[in-house]
């Protein structure tokens, strides 16, 4: 059964203290952001008789702005839009070409980074490499401002720790300190585009001029409830030179961070065993 548009009632706030007045008289309220994925399910008949609180018209979330520390982006940022911003581009490039993988163009006109965390999907292409970027969400509610680091916000499948009345305003990612050695994204899906990942995974690497590691970040998607960090595999690396037994030897490691299942997208085994490669290659520069 078709999602019934006569059955909802939706409000459109203008700005963002009424869109926060609306939601804490009713936190039942269902935010609309892109609408991609909501989209899907109220096709499918799963959202009828839903309040649905519109943000589309809050122009203050559709910025993506300098600062002093890093780039601040707007909650309702579409991915193309971020693919197209200069100072993205050079600066973390892991999120423009995640951002691009993001289904096909349509998706990524009307999808947004807001929407895309608060969906909460374990395989949100954007979450390994705003992991290893260490982005900050900024969350607003009638209570005030307050910052979470981005893996915090997920609290499992399709769950976030927002509480009622909460709306997340904006992404913090702050610039890196040195450039690194190595940088990497990678999908692997059924499909070249278009597909729901089996594991997506973005690192960042850097080396002391005596070529051990300085410091590591790697994380991975569709590879556990929600992204994670490979901290064991992080701290393993850290002092070592990336000779074929310590890379050997982290890859081991990768499964005391990770817990894949079986599903009908891919298996338990494939996941692992592609996730250890793309480890691997990385690692070996």
């Amino acid at each position: 059964m078709r999602g019934a548009p006569f059955s909802m009632n939706v409000l459109r706030p203008r700005n963002a203290p009424e869109a926060l007045r609306a939601f804490s008289k009713n936190p039942k309220l269902t935010p609309l952001a892109g609408g991609t994925d909501f989209m899907v399910a109220w096709n499918a008949g799963q959202l009828q008789n839903r309040v649905v609180l519109d943000l589309s018209r809050l122009k203050e979330w559709k910025k993506i702005q300098k600062t002093k520390e890093g780039i601040r982006i707007g909650s309702l940022v579409t991915h193309r839009r971020i693919q197209e911003h200069p100072v993205v581009r050079s600066m973390f490039p892991l999120l423009v070409r995640a951002c691009a993988e993001v289904g096909g163009w349509q998706i990524q006109n009307r999808g947004t980074l807001g929407g895309n965390i608060a969906n909460a999907s374990p395989a949100g292409d954007t979450f390994p490499p705003l992991s290893v970027y260490e982005g900050m969400v900024n969350v607003l509610s009638p209570r005030g401002r307050k910052r979470v680091p981005f893996h915090q916000v997920f609290a499992g499948v399709k769950k976030t720790t927002l509480q009622p009345g909460e709306l997340i305003e904006s992404i913090e990612i702050p610039y890196l300190k040195n450039r690194p050695h190595h940088q990497m994204f990678r999908k692997v899906g059924t499909r070249a585009a278009q597909a729901i990942s089996k594991t997506v995974a973005a690192g960042l690497l850097w080396l002391k001029k005596d070529k051990t590691v300085q410091e590591l970040r790697f994380a991975l998607g569709s590879m556990a409830p929600t992204a994670r960090r490979l901290k064991s595999v992080e701290s393993f690396c850290l002092g070592k030179r990336m000779t074929p037994e310590v890379v050997d030897r982290a890859c081991e490691l990768l499964v005391q961070d990770v817990s894949p299942i079986d599903d009908i997208r891919s298996t338990r085994e494939y996941r692992l065993r592609v996730s250890q490669n793309l480890l691997r290659s990385f690692l070996n520069g």
